[in-house]
């Protein structure tokens, strides 16, 4: 099962060529991410489309922090402008003990056709404890909340 999360393109995501550059991808990603596994300060998540999956405090003071070890990001074809937001649809490739890999494809606004996808990419994600900065197991819950999203990670196309 995957996660599907609308991401709006800002004006400033554009390169000289009119298309979302390269580096604003990641930002994207991270955006798509923070949505659908971090609970805000009210103990939520920001949308509804992260609700079950939202399991990371990201809160000021939060006794866990992640870290990035590790992204690997494949571009199928140039982001133009649109105002509708892309689909950014996540799973969860691998889940190790203190770590786990997000998979992303990102595609065409919802509705649009041709379902075009644009770029696909994996983040390898660390739960550290805040307090000894070392890294730390999954609890049950954060288990527990992302097993469902558990697919085959990506294999990109040049390796």
């Amino acid at each position: 099962m995957r996660l599907h999360v609308p991401t709006p393109l800002r004006w400033s995501d554009l390169d000289a060529y009119g298309h979302v550059n390269n580096a604003r991808m990641l930002s994207l990603l991270e955006e798509a991410r923070i949505q659908a596994f971090w609970v805000d300060e009210h103990g939520t998540a920001e949308h509804a489309v992260g609700a079950s999956t939202a399991v990371i405090d990201a809160t000021p003071g939060s006794t866990t922090i992640t870290l990035i070890a590790r992204q690997e990001i494949e571009y199928l074809s140039p982001i133009p402008y649109q105002r509708l937001p892309l689909d950014i649809e996540l799973w969860i490739g691998h889940m190790g003990g203190a770590s786990l890999d997000v998979c992303y494809e990102v595609f065409s606004p919802v509705g649009v056709e041709p379902r075009v996808r644009y770029t696909r990419a994996v983040t390898t994600i660390v739960l550290v404890d805040a307090a000894t900065e070392r890294p730390r197991r999954m609890t049950d819950e954060e288990r527990d909340a992302w097993t469902p999203y558990l697919e085959e990670t990506i294999s990109f196309r040049r390796r």
